[in-house]
């Protein structure tokens, strides 16, 4: 468990950013990575298939999210040790929602399996946040504001990218699809360390000694 990336929260010197910041830095921050993890699909899908594999170039783009997003989102964790720690919990996370999203997806495929990518990734990304912040209270909380998120940024990115097509398309797509997900990171990560911070103040208070 981490208690909070970089140890336990009762060392925290800085409080948990705002709900408001969160969803800023979250949705800017995710959605820069988004936009240059599309721009290689746009740019260079054929080349990373050829070179990579479709396996490879998978995992080349979830690495990309991870090493991007990881970076883009770490201010909003409170501890002063946080990145390398956060980075660690986000890199399982993500793996978590791409592992789900493409189990699912082809199990199933067409609509069906992307719907039930969006729902299995955001769920196990969501468990996944609040394993690790050791808030599992708030875990379902967790998983419904990642799938809303995550099924707004990537349906209406798909369509727009249907919609317009080409290389341009891709691009919207990942202008979409980054802000919204990265919103519902923003809030997951807001509403974890909130619900670890409920828990450590409610252990001290069960802790300190009563009157007689």
């Amino acid at each position: 468990m981490v208690n909070g990336p970089g140890g336990d929260p009762r060392t925290a010197a800085a409080p948990v950013p705002s709900l408001g910041r969160s969803l800023l830095v979250g949705g800017f921050g995710f959605g820069l990575a988004s936009v240059c993890v599309f721009a290689t699909v746009a740019f260079a899908e054929r080349w990373m298939y050829e070179r990579l594999g479709l396996a490879g170039a998978y995992l080349a783009w979830t690495a990309l999210f991870i090493l991007l997003g990881g970076g883009a989102l770490s201010p909003l964790v409170r501890e002063r040790a946080r990145l390398p720690r956060f980075y660690g919990l986000f890199a399982l996370a993500f793996a978590a929602y791409a592992a789900g999203w493409i189990g699912a997806y082809f199990v199933l495929r067409g609509a069906a399996g992307e719907w039930a990518g969006s729902l299995a990734g955001s769920a196990l990304m969501g468990l996944v946040f609040a394993a690790g912040f050791g808030a599992p209270r708030a875990s379902l909380r967790l998983c419904a504001v990642l799938f809303v998120m995550n099924s707004i940024g990537y349906f209406l990115g798909s369509a727009l990218n249907n919609a317009v097509g080409g290389t341009a398309g891709m691009l919207l797509w990942g202008c979409v699809y980054g802000p919204f997900l990265g919103t519902g990171l923003g809030a997951a990560l807001y509403l974890a360390q909130n619900a670890r911070g409920r828990v450590i103040a409610s252990d001290d208070r069960a802790a300190r000694p009563r009157p007689d």
